[in-house]
């Protein structure tokens, strides 16, 4: 008899060491496909792991909607409970970050965190409609504070798929639709007292005590959470994931578009440097992935490259810095409206412009100008130095010729007769063969 209970306890022990295993995972970034590939690993993870509940630990500025749909649809057709806990303190669900806290079976938030400006921002910036007046000017048909159908068009969509998920989880509908519609934002607290959160904890140990027994509605099922002697198994990203999340900021993207053209412009004034040249395409296929994953303003590349050429031509025109101040005020700019702030939820830091800035006018005006300055410089060594020197014939034999070159003996031709003792010049060299004329 006791054979049959040892042998149950080892048939059924890893179900009951699994019954309460929770797959944890963080996202800290803009909200990106690769946000997206995490979220769906971690599904993954849960399944392989048999475990009863996902937390997710959120502080995100906001992202892409794409990618932020594709999360919710996988948050809504989980098959276990879903716990979106905004921390540590100090984080933020803006944006992107709103809607997947409503679509969430249980929305937690730290003391000092905050949530909303859920409003969408069209990438597009669409002409207002114009007619003209008496005098045949085009003016505005609108006043600038309405929207232009397409905006309207955006702002309405998006009320209503954050209204449909409101009533999903049974949230705060009307302050949902002011987060879309007015762009506002509340603290946790503020967020508790509104229904627009389930709970304040202080850490995922409080967090846990919170949500133990509360029953979850999934697929028409009833759930108990149990999270009595939980075991949480954290979940990293893969390192691939993981660096694709990296390169999704803003900043990061910039940092490799800066350096890339830094190493491609160095290889060309230095051919066979290697290095520089390496580093500059790798960092500018790392740029180009970026850039196609985050949504960009062409206006603002265009004027990088622009204030890099100024900051070129100032080395080759004296333009009393004219040129020179031009392409950093053009570099500056274009990296300001490089991203969108209000799309992605941040945009590049303005003191990283402002030390690229300086760091290109430096980088072109003296570095650059310093390498093509010597390019103009004669040479003081090697053999570019013996031309033009003064030798002189110590053999002479059917037209091939010996000169004496500072203690060192040369072969020599030229088109010409030289006699034995003749001072002659060097014109060229070829290989080991110098090319001498007269020196009248």
């Amino acid at each position: 008899m006791k054979l049959i209970y040892y042998l149950l306890f080892l048939i059924f022990f890893p179900i009951l060491l699994n019954a309460n295993t929770i797959t944890h995972i963080k996202i800290d970034s803009t909200i990106s496909p690769a946000s997206a590939t995490y979220l769906k690993d971690a599904f993954k993870h849960t399944k392989t792991h048999n475990s009863s509940l996902l937390l997710i630990e959120l502080n995100t500025p906001g992202g892409l909607a794409t990618s932020m749909r594709e999360m919710i649809q996988d948050i809504l057709n989980s098959e276990i409970p879903v716990v979106m806990y905004v921390s540590p303190k100090g984080s933020r669900a803006a944006s992107a970050g709103t809607y997947l806290m409503y679509a969430s079976h249980i929305t937690v938030m730290s003391p000092g965190t905050n949530i909303g400006a859920a409003t969408p921002v069209n990438l597009i910036s669409i002409p207002k409609e114009s007619q003209k007046d008496d005098k045949g000017k085009k003016t505005n048909k609108k006043e600038n504070t309405d929207k232009t159908a397409m905006e309207k068009k955006i702002i309405n969509d998006s009320i209503a798929y954050i209204k449909s998920i409101a009533e999903l989880r049974n949230r705060n509908i009307p302050w949902a639709i002011e987060a879309v519609k007015e762009g506002k934002s509340i603290s946790a607290k503020e967020a508790l007292a509104k229904n627009v959160i389930d709970y304040v904890a202080n850490d995922i140990k409080e967090l846990l005590t919170l949500i133990h027994n509360k029953k979850i509605l999934i697929n028409k099922k009833e759930i108990i959470i149990d999270t009595s002697n939980a075991n949480i198994l954290f979940f990293a990203a893969s390192w691939k994931t993981s660096f694709l999340m990296k390169i999704a900021n803003p900043n990061i993207a910039y940092i490799f578009l800066i350096v890339a053209m830094y190493g491609i412009l160095f290889e060309m004034m230095n051919p066979g440097s290697l290095f520089p040249g390496v580093i500059g395409i790798t960092c500018g296929l790392i740029a180009m992935y970026s850039l196609n994953i985050l949504p960009f303003n062409y206006v603002g590349l265009l004027l990088i490259f622009l204030g890099i050429a100024f900051m070129i031509a100032e080395v080759f025109i004296s333009g009393f810095g004219i040129l020179g101040i031009a392409g950093v005020i053009s570099f500056a700019f274009g990296s300001v409206f490089l991203f969108d702030e209000k799309t992605l939820g941040e945009g590049v830091s303005i003191p990283l412009i402002m030390a690229f800035s300086l760091v290109s006018l430096a980088f072109f005006v003296f570095i650059f100008g310093f390498l093509i300055k010597s390019r103009k410089n004669k040479t003081v060594s090697g053999l570019g130095t013996l031309i033009g020197r003064e030798a002189k014939v110590v053999e002479a034999k059917n037209g091939t010729y010996k000169i004496r070159i500072d203690a060192e003996l040369w072969n020599a031709v030229g088109e010409k007769d030289f006699s034995l003792n003749e001072d002659v010049i060097v014109e060229k060299i070829d290989g080991l063969i110098v090319k001498i004329r007269s020196l009248k």
